[in-house]
């Protein structure tokens, strides 16, 4: 997405061994009570470019500054469509259902450790300015990590965010994250060395809940069994 650390149907996983290569990921769209979770299209740009705007989003995130209407463009029409084809990124556009409006972005991000034994996932998220203090970003990202869980076998997922990002902080502890600590010096952020906050969330952590319908081309998918865990019992 337009911006990593800040504020769902693919290809099946046939044996546990396939967890361990590359398979291209058909776009999905997820669907909640309020929102509308769809890849981004080429008529997402300008309302994409409007709401990078907000000095707070580059302030937090990956976005550049200034950001002008060919990075959104390049976002929506290039960089979306060959991070879901490549499997390094699944973006996904935040839209309001009752008037289509793009109230932000989240999705799974830096995905290498996915098809690996460690099937591992970071989960990134941002809202519009005008869409803040509505509870969207925790919907919407719920809906994106019970895809994860569900749907793709992720055992692990992290959150990053550059430390001072208390918004950012306060959506992930919503969603159950446990907050790990802080990576100093983890992010290299105009031309600065910061420290980074580190949370974690297993799909243990997560209270029992009914299944819901499958995302829509999720079909065919089907999870490899869980790797046994082992805490650490100090």
């Amino acid at each position: 997405m337009p911006g990593g650390r800040g504020e769902s149907r693919g290809k099946p996983f046939a044996t546990p061994a396939a967890a361990l290569q590359t398979h291209a990921m058909e776009p999905v769209t997820l669907t909640t009570e309020r929102l509308v979770l769809r890849p981004f299209e080429p008529c997402d740009a300008p309302a994409v470019h409007a709401a990078c705007q907000d000095p707070g989003i580059p302030r937090w995130t990956s976005v550049p500054s200034p950001y002008g209407v060919g990075d959104a463009e390049r976002f929506v029409g290039t960089v979306v469509p060959e991070s879901w084809r490549d499997d390094t990124a699944y973006h996904f556009a935040v839209v309001s259902r009752a008037d289509g409006s793009l109230v932000g972005a989240t999705g799974l991000v830096r995905l290498d450790r996915l098809h690996t034994p460690e099937r591992q996932a970071e989960l990134g998220y941002w809202t519009a300015r005008e869409h803040r203090g509505r509870g969207c970003a925790v919907e919407a990202a719920g809906a994106v990590l019970r895809w994860a869980f569900r749907e793709l076998g992720v055992e692990r997922l992290e959150w990053h965010a550059e430390a001072g990002n208390e918004g950012s902080r306060a959506v992930a502890r919503r969603l159950g994250f446990r907050m790990e600590g802080t990576l100093r010096a983890q992010l290299v952020r105009g031309g600065t060395r910061r420290d980074v906050w580190i949370g974690s969330l297993l799909p243990s952590d997560l209270p029992e809940d009914r299944e819901e319908p499958a995302p829509a081309g999720s079909a065919g998918i089907r999870r490899p069994d869980a790797t046994p865990y082992l805490p650490f019992p100090g």
